[in-house]
């Protein structure tokens, strides 16, 4: 027997140490004390190299919350109940189950426990091969043609399930023997161990959610007694001081986005998108010669290039465009030998791997998505069959979207044919307003006051001279979340020439004085990516504290392979919006991009309240001026917000959450004009019929001196301890040991307090910790 894997020196231990969820998890990323990080980005680097399959960010969140033991126990150590799981059984209707849900898998005999770690769409017209009709890519739930399905019906949508039977321990799980039997069979599981089902969906809402969303939403419904169980670590109960369902909704929303946030910045981890991945396994797969290593994922991604060549006419010999969709899942299946490693978790793997390796060939060769020989290559759909992509001719066409972003041209072109004008957004918006808010919507006042949007994040030129270039580029979210740092074509088409001679790598030097910067911040190898006009440098890893709008000073040696960076410190720090920015920076971005919901660390939009929504309108959709106000054509709000026809609740409760802005002074009432044709202006003409605007005003003010660092503690902190709160929580006994009756009745209390009638018996094995404050 091999025994079970120890979890690395330091890593958090459920059930033995301090909980890693706190209050502060709860209110993003920023409340997160430095050494309180430190310690879940062990975990979580460490979660990710011990589970066999990617790491969705849900399974993540159940990892922390849950208490998932990296000693080879998994959950099996922890006070769960695996029979009040749902079950699901293969080929029958349930309800939709997403990624992420603890289940019992219906076998006629053993019962089979799993977490559902990966899941995608199984739509019967996608081929064997992988070709889809152009109408499946990004089709809503339920579709099964063109203009399908009709508005009223609740969706069905076929579903392959990938579950880890083995996330219990090896007490709860069943053997390699069973599980091969119960393939064989094919009633409880397909041959390659997945469950497909057709997953009933409650609206066609429900099914456009995004993965944390839906998966919130069944954490708070079906789930609910779980998530509320005494016998996690901490109770979300503890964590936002209340049950009531959009306090705690809100928090888990925060808490999901806050992880997926900290695994996008783990250094041994690579995601694609909620999936995480060791780069360790990644890089062992595609150094591999056989079945699905590097060479059948070379292939794969000059397959998807080549495939939507023009081909030509006999008859007349003119090329016709073609556009070709192609779904990961399938494809990797026609490679041979690829069958054993598509089993299991092993699926998971593959498709997400085969994505990742699409999209560094998309970063790396291509000019946003187009490549020299004119085929244009996009990820089109993000779930149905591992991944659609979309090979394109001419390359031309949709050459502004964001390749790794899914757009599901396939369905639009095909059951949507554009009638109306979408709202006029800022160019290369990289953090658009929810799905459906932005639809047959007027575009956003103009006024009539210099407007910044046209050259919103554009670098300056400073200096040019024989040694040298010099320039100025306030960073933009998409700079921050993407790892990259845009060139002037000047720089570009130099370095491209600098390369060509030498080792293709440029060494980026960040300087920030006044601010903190880790060692691997300070100089970092990056990689060139000069195809284009404009050229950028990948791979970067920004500091935490860098925010949409600050100002990077830049200079580049001529002729060498370095490019230095610095931040400018002001004279007075200042605060917007309760952020406190000791560096220069552009009004404009930070009024665009550091709006509620669109930070590299915060809420999705789906967890704002109203204010937080209409706040975001504001700013996202108000066009804006050299000083960073944004202006907004009040009677447009709901539109802008909700969609086309926004129920007459949601109206009222955006006019109610308006007023209590203007109320408190952070927003600001304004009257514009609308001319004969339509054309509404700031400020108002003479003549014209006035209409009513609400406008954003950054307003800095001077930032309080503060009595102490502003760095936050952490081990090497030579300063006084900081005092924390824990929340009292279940640890594991050794063997023999009991708890007191004290721990007792304080367990019984605990339970009281989280609302639970009964089983206020602590766990055997059990004692319960109760609630103090220790120091860091």
């Amino acid at each position: 027997m091999t025994s079970a894997p120890s979890a690395p020196h330091g890593v958090w231990r459920p059930y033995t140490d301090d909980p890693l969820l706190n209050p502060a998890v709860v209110d993003g990323l920023d409340a997160v004390a430095v050494p309180d990080l430190d310690r879940l980005r062990r975990y979580l680097s460490a979660l990710v190299s011990a589970r066999r399959g990617p790491v969705h960010t849900t399974v993540a969140f159940n990892a922390v919350y849950f208490g998932y033991d990296l000693d080879g126990q998994g959950y099996g150590g922890s006070p769960l109940d695996p029979d009040a799981f749902p079950v699901v059984t293969l080929e029958e209707s349930s309800p939709a189950i997403p990624v992420g849900a603890m289940v019992r898998i219906a076998t006629g005999s053993h019962p089979l426990y799993a977490e559902i770690v990966y899941k995608e769409g199984q739509h019967p017209a996608v081929s064997a091969l992988g070709d889809v009709p152009g109408w499946e890519s990004g089709a809503p739930a339920g579709a099964v043609g063109v203009r399908s399905p009709f508005p009223g019906e609740a969706p069905v949508r076929r579903e392959l399930l990938v579950p880890d039977t083995h996330a219990f321990g090896e007490a709860l799980s069943l053997s390699p023997a069973q599980l091969g039997r119960l393939r064989l069979q094919q009633r409880w599981l397909n041959q390659d161990g997945h469950v497909v089902v057709n997953a009933c969906y409650p609206s066609h809402e429900a099914a456009g959610q995004d993965a944390l969303t839906a998966y919130a939403d069944y954490l708070l419904s079906e789930a609910r007694a779980q998530l509320l169980s005494p016998a996690v670590p901490v109770s979300f109960v503890d964590l936002v001081g209340g049950d009531d369902d959009q306090l705690l909704r809100r928090a888990l929303l925060r808490t999901l986005h806050l992880l997926q946030s900290v695994l996008a910045t783990c250094e041994s981890v690579r995601c694609w998108g909620p999936y995480a991945m060791a780069r360790t396994s990644l890089a062992a797969a595609w150094q591999d010669d056989g079945p699905l290593g590097g060479g059948d994922m070379s292939t794969l991604a000059s397959s998807l290039k080549l495939a939507g060549q023009a081909t030509v006419r006999r008859r007349h010999g003119m090329p016709t465009a073609t556009t070709v969709y192609t779904a990961i899942g399938p494809r990797l299946r026609t490679y041979p030998g690829a069958g054993p490693m598509l089993r299991g978790i092993d699926y998971a793997a593959a498709v997400c791997r085969a994505n990742l390796a699409v999209a560094d060939v998309v970063r790396r060769e291509s000019e946003n998505g187009l490549f020299d020989n004119g085929t244009r290559v996009c990820l089109d759909d993000a779930f149905e069959s591992g991944g659609i992509w979309r090979s394109h001719r001419p390359g031309e066409d949709g050459s502004a979207v964001d390749p790794l972003s899914p757009t599901g041209l396939g369905w639009r072109a095909a059951s949507e044919p554009p009638t109306t004008r979408p709202v006029a957004q800022p160019a290369a918006d990289p953090d658009p307003l929810p799905t459906g808010s932005a639809v047959d919507e007027p575009d956003p006042i103009p006024v009539d006051a210099p407007l910044g949007d046209t050259g919103l994040g554009q670098p300056e030129l400073l200096r040019v001279t024989d040694s040298e270039v010099v320039w100025k580029l306030p960073l933009r979210l998409a700079h921050i979340m993407d790892g990259y740092l845009p060139l002037r074509p000047l720089v570009a088409d130099e370095l491209r020439a600098v390369i060509r001679e030498r080792t293709a790598v440029v060494r980026l030097e960040l300087s920030h004085p006044g601010g903190e910067l880790d060692e691997s911040e300070m100089v970092q190898d990056t990689v060139p990516d000069l195809g284009g006009e404009q050229g950028r440098l990948s791979e970067i890893e920004w500091p935490l504290d860098f925010f949409p709008g600050i100002a990077l000073l830049l200079q580049w040696p001529r002729g060498g392979q370095v490019i230095r960076a610095t931040t400018v410190p002001l004279e007075t720090p200042v605060t917007v919006d309760g952020l406190t920015i000791g560096h220069h920076y552009s009004k404009e971005v930070l009024t665009r991009e550091h709006a509620p919901g669109s930070t590299r660390e915060s809420d999705s939009p789906a967890a704002l309240d109203e204010r937080g929504l209409v706040m975001r309108a504001v700013r996202r959709c108000g066009l804006l001026t050299v000083d960073g106000h944004a202006l907004l054509d009040r009677s447009v709000l709901p539109t802008v917000v909700y969609g086309t026809r926004p129920a007459s609740h949601q109206v009222i409760a955006l006019e109610a959450a308006v007023e209590e802005l203007l109320a408190v002074g952070r927003l600001y009432s304004a009257t514009g004009s609308r001319d004969e044709n339509g054309c509404p202006h700031h400020p108002a003409r003479a003549g014209q019929q006035p209409i009513p605007l609400i406008g954003y005003n950054p307003n800095p003010v001077p930032a309080p001196r503060a009595s102490a660092s502003p760095v936050a503690p952490d081990q090497n902190w030579p300063g006084p301890a900081t005092p924390h709160q824990v929340h009292g929580f279940l640890r594991r006994l050794r063997p023999g040991s009991s708890p007191s009756e004290a721990q007792r009745a304080a367990y019984r209390r605990h339970c009281r307090k989280l609302g639970k009638a009964d089983g206020w018996e602590l766990p055997t094995g059990y004692t319960f910790v109760t609630e103090h404050t220790r120091a860091r």
